[in-house]
């Protein structure tokens, strides 16, 4: 069931798009590649710029994803960081075929810059934000090997 609704929600999501004013909205990507390719992510960047801007936004909080797995997404909490824990946790987030859906980029936007909704609310309202930015580039600087 949860299956169906999934691309409800992309394609509601994708006509809130068009018709809220966000621009630049996440579009579908190349064709995945095949066979045993793993998608690899800095993990400096991350350590330096993503989870900085996880922790400023309470992500890490015990009553968000810091206090225990929440949804399929869990940090370690602030005050007893572990960023190696974190970034494996944040690569699972990540849809390297197709960057701009990934959820640890798409679950903090608001609908109606294509959110498909966040139980902790939602932290970017613009796709220009330079926070959101920080993160869609983390993702997309990553590479197949």
């Amino acid at each position: 069931m949860r299956h169906q609704v999934l691309p409800r929600i992309l394609v509601f999501g994708a006509l809130a798009l068009v018709g809220a004013g966000c621009s630049d909205a996440p579009s579908t990507g190349p064709t995945p590649p095949g066979g045993g390719q793993n998608y690899v992510l800095d993990y400096n960047v991350f350590a330096a710029s993503i989870e900085p801007i996880l922790s400023t936004y309470g992500c890490d909080n015990v009553a968000c994803h810091g206090g225990g797995i929440r949804g399929t997404f869990e940090l370690s909490p602030n005050g007893d960081k572990n960023f190696a824990f974190d970034f494996e946790q944040a690569r699972m987030q990540v849809n390297g075929h197709n960057p701009p859906l990934s959820p640890l980029a798409t679950k903090p936007l608001a609908p109606e810059c294509g959110g498909p909704g966040h139980a902790g609310g939602y932290v970017f309202y613009r796709l220009d934000h330079p926070d959101y930015l920080a993160i869609l580039a983390w993702i997309e600087a990553g590479e197949w090997e």
